[in-house]
């Protein structure tokens, strides 16, 4: 396995997670069914900032080069979080920690934590897809395109880790170990998507 057959096979292990975590119901979810522009912008700080800090704890215990790469993504995490928190007139940002970032402070091995990386990026992209989307449909294209650049950030992030992923994967063995985090990341926000959705009544499976 190679760095980009890495990123596919994450992605279509994760089809359906991540088609659902790429809905309008994502946002729906994440905001508690409030689908104000104050609001989806203080759930995108929330979970810019919470980003930043699992980032910020992994480069300070990994050895140079593991993190070299997280403490870049730590730093354009760090700024989005400043650049979605200056939209807002105040923003202090929760002390709830979102079930992903739960899931990956827990891992401490290298290779597992740069799948886990992998799959945050991943469940990202649909998240910065749909709040641009939104921002869009609110006739607020300034917020619609500062997403959409906040979103371009996120191929170099998963560029970073899938190329060290492919010098530290020696073996099959290793590249599982490294789909399984990414597979556990993915399924964690999912899980937590649609917990959220069942508890406000809303069927969090598509309507055919």
């Amino acid at each position: 396995m190679n760095a980009r057959e890495f990123a596919d096979a994450v992605r279509d292990r994760n089809e359906t997670a991540l088609s659902r975590l790429g809905s309008s119901k994502s946002l729906y979810a994440d905001t508690g069914g409030e689908l104000e522009p104050a609001t989806v912008l203080a759930a995108a700080a929330d979970a810019e900032h919470a980003a930043a800090e699992t980032f910020e704890a992994w480069a300070e215990t990994a050895d140079e080069d593991a993190a070299a790469v997280f403490a870049e993504t730590a730093a354009e995490e760090r700024d989005h979080y400043e650049q979605v928190a200056a939209e807002l007139d105040d923003h202090e940002p929760s002390d709830a920690v979102p079930a992903i970032q739960a899931y990956l402070r827990d891992l401490d091995d290298t290779v597992e934590r740069l799948g886990g990386l992998v799959g945050r990026t991943l469940a990202a992209e649909k998240s910065k897809e749909q709040t641009t989307g939104f921002f869009v449909g609110q006739a607020k294209p300034t917020t619609a395109s500062l997403f959409r650049e906040l979103g371009g950030d996120l191929d170099g992030q998963l560029d970073r880790a899938t190329a060290l992923l492919a010098e530290r994967c020696e073996t099959e063995s290793d590249w599982e170990r490294a789909l399984d985090a990414a597979d556990g990341a993915i399924q964690t926000a999912y899980e937590e998507y649609t917990e959220r959705l069942e508890s406000m009544g809303v069927n969090p499976k598509p309507v055919c």
